[in-house]
């Protein structure tokens, strides 16, 4: 029975390994034919690189085109994403604020400048025209006010000028990531920040001389109609140089020089505000070229879309405008060296003591 027993365990051994070694065969028939196959293809494919490197090499020899030949609907444009500002003074502010401070261009003063410089120039001129002339405390207290005063309205007019254009500001290269026109504000938030804007620009307002309050008012119109004028004109900067330039005329009653009693004052005023006036369209002219092609895309008029072929004729006559209004309000200002205005306010001496005796 013990050798029965072995013989059958014996037996099933050997059928076993009959069905391994069947097994073993099988894989390698089977691998071999896999290997036979890729090389096969791979010799095909060799040899057709073959004959496209030989055909190749019997044509003449050209050029081949490079990225930026390519036409511009094969070029990949790789989509430009907003990245918030990291040097100067925004970059340090909560990043809560600082949508608020880009919304009033506060890393972009040139408007300020520009807003500032008109009020400047009048302050200047009106003072030797002030009874008794303006002291350089005087001077000073309302240059430091009206400085402040451009930095607030600047900041209000650019929210009311975003707030207009928050659906074609997406469209223009350079204002595309405009807090208002990204999202980053709404047009909710953004008129309760004017509000509190307007209120800081009043309580600037009410520190100047009573009559200021009425000569400013007017200009709040003029704020609020320039971003209507790109919609409708070809000359919004006509209207943004009536508004940028009001200050022309705000230093003669903030150093109480009363403009309707004065005429050589109001002459003046009405000089240094044309002067100003042309210059405001001169730099806007020669800034609205950056964005010529995008306004003409998204039909924003333009003076520089209306004379695109004559901009430096129409700068030379805006240069010399300027130039000569701006002696011309010197002139009935008194500030002319030899005009008859300035000598009758030279206080005259009576010999040669120290006494002296208005002239």
């Amino acid at each position: 029975m013990l050798a029965g027993h072995h013989g059958r365990q014996f037996a099933r051994l050997a059928r076993h390994s009959r069905s391994a070694i069947s097994v073993v065969k099988h894989m390698k028939t089977t691998t071999c034919n896999i290997a036979s196959g890729q090389l096969r293809s791979a010799t095909h494919s060799f040899h057709s690189t073959s004959l496209t490197i030989r055909a190749f090499s019997s044509q003449p020899a050209r050029l081949l085109p490079t990225a930026t030949a390519l036409p511009n609907s094969q070029q990949i444009n790789s989509p430009t994403i907003y990245t918030p500002p990291n040097t100067r003074l925004i970059s340090k502010l909560p990043l809560s604020w600082q949508p608020y401070a880009e919304l009033v261009r506060l890393d972009k003063p040139t408007g300020t400048y520009y807003l500032y410089f008109p009020c400047l120039y009048s302050t200047l001129m009106a003072a030797p025209l002030a009874t008794p002339m303006a002291s350089v405390l005087d001077i000073a207290w309302y240059a430091g006010l009206f400085s402040t005063g451009s930095l607030i309205m600047r900041g209000a007019g650019c929210t009311i000028n975003d707030l207009w254009d928050r659906n074609l500001d997406p469209h223009v290269e350079r204002t595309k990531f405009r807090p208002i026109a990204r999202g980053a504000i709404s047009p909710r938030r953004a008129i309760v920040y004017l509000g509190f804007q307007m209120l800081a620009g009043l309580g600037i307002l009410l520190s100047f001389p009573a009559q200021c309050f009425f000569y400013a008012t007017p200009s709040l119109i003029l704020v609020a109609l320039y971003p209507l004028a790109k919609r409708v004109t070809n000359y919004p900067q006509a209207v943004l140089g009536l508004t940028f330039t009001w200050g022309a005329w705000m230093g003669f009653p903030a150093l109480g020089v009363d403009l309707l009693s004065n005429t050589d004052a109001a002459i003046s005023a009405a000089c240094l505000y044309a002067s100003c006036w042309a210059w405001t369209m001169n730099y806007d002219m020669i800034y609205a070229h950056m964005d010529i092609k995008d306004d003409l895309k998204a039909g924003i008029k333009s003076i520089a879309l209306a004379h695109e072929h004559n901009t430096k004729a129409v700068l030379s006559v805006l240069t010399v405008a300027q130039v000569g209004l701006l002696a011309a309000a010197g002139y009935f200002s008194g500030a002319a060296p030899s005009s008859e205005k300035s000598i009758s306010r030279i206080p005259k001496t009576v010999g040669g003591g120290s006494g002296v005796v208005p002239g």
